[in-house]
């Protein structure tokens, strides 16, 4: 059986990630995460070996503050006509829980608006969350693209 008083609280904290990224609060994301977080869009939604095999985005701390930095300058082409994102996320199921750690999947939906134009990229979205005095910290978050293997534009903003 499901611990719901679990599963809300994650629940809560995955929705709130994604309010901060819909509405570019990218340097508050920054602080959602642990020092040894690990952000990964791997490009074969089957792999587990991240580490080994070529990603979209294989982010650890360093290379996420400079994705935030980059992203917020405006200095990235692909940022310059990025309109705006919405996610919707659903499904929630916690795959593991001890002591130190939470692990969830969820669906997420997102779309992207861009000259008009929407595009939407479906995903499963695994968690791996430290658990903290009063709140939880990334330590994984693994986007399983659904559409990974197919023709990707250029990404302006954090999935």
């Amino acid at each position: 059986m499901t611990d719901l008083s679990l599963l809300n609280q994650v629940t809560a904290f995955i929705s709130i990630e994604a309010d901060m990224l819909d509405f570019e609060e990218y340097n508050e994301w920054l602080d959602l995460w642990s020092d040894t977080g690990v952000y990964v869009v791997p490009i074969d939604p089957q792999e587990t070996d991240f580490a080994n095999t070529l990603n979209y985005a294989y982010d650890k701390a360093e290379m996420r503050r400079l994705r935030v930095n980059r992203l917020l300058s405006g200095e990235a082409v692909s940022t310059q006509t990025t309109d705006k994102t919405v996610r919707g996320l659903s499904r929630f199921r916690i795959l593991e829980d001890n002591d130190s750690h939470v692990t969830v999947r969820c669906a997420m939906y997102l779309s992207e608006c861009r000259h008009g134009n929407l595009k939407s990229y479906p995903a499963d979205v695994t968690y791996k969350l430290m658990k903290t005095d009063n709140d939880f910290r990334i330590e994984e978050k693994v986007i399983r693209l659904q559409n990974s293997d197919a023709y990707l534009s250029s990404i302006g903003y954090i999935l």
